[in-house]
């Protein structure tokens, strides 16, 4: 039986940022680089900036509305680490694996992500406390 949910890489670590025109100054300088994509995802109310690093990426998570996901987890956590992502072959049958596999799963189908990516998540009460995605 094939298993989908073996990674084909990290493809990003994301953080959450209070504001991102102050945050994108600190990540400038702190990588000697400017953010390769910024984008709103307006049905996630965030704004989100893509630093690349290798095969990877750091994304910025900036909330556009105080009823973002990434405000209220502001709120409870404070800035900083928000989630990692795994790149998968076939989200869709990643998902079905994983719910199988008996992970509690955020998205059961898989919605639109920063950058037009199939993503979904899985919660963190399944996988140790850290909230992780999925993308294609």
């Amino acid at each position: 039986m094939v298993k989908y949910m073996k990674p084909n890489n990290i493809d990003h670590i994301a953080i959450a940022v209070a504001n991102i025109d102050d945050a994108t100054k600190l990540y400038n300088q702190l990588l000697n680089a400017e953010p390769q994509h910024i984008e709103e995802v307006v049905d996630q109310k965030v704004m989100t900036a893509f630093y690349p690093i290798g095969d990877s990426s750091v994304e910025l998570l900036a909330p556009t509305s105080d009823e973002s996901p990434i405000a209220k987890f502001i709120a409870k956590n404070g800035t900083g680490m928000h989630h990692i992502a795994f790149k998968v072959s076939d989200i869709e049958k990643t998902l079905k694996e994983l719910k199988d596999r008996g992970f509690r799963l955020i998205d059961e189908t898989p919605r639109q992500g920063a950058g037009g990516k199939k993503i979904a998540f899985v919660h963190p009460k399944s996988t140790g406390g850290v909230l992780i995605e999925v993308c294609e």
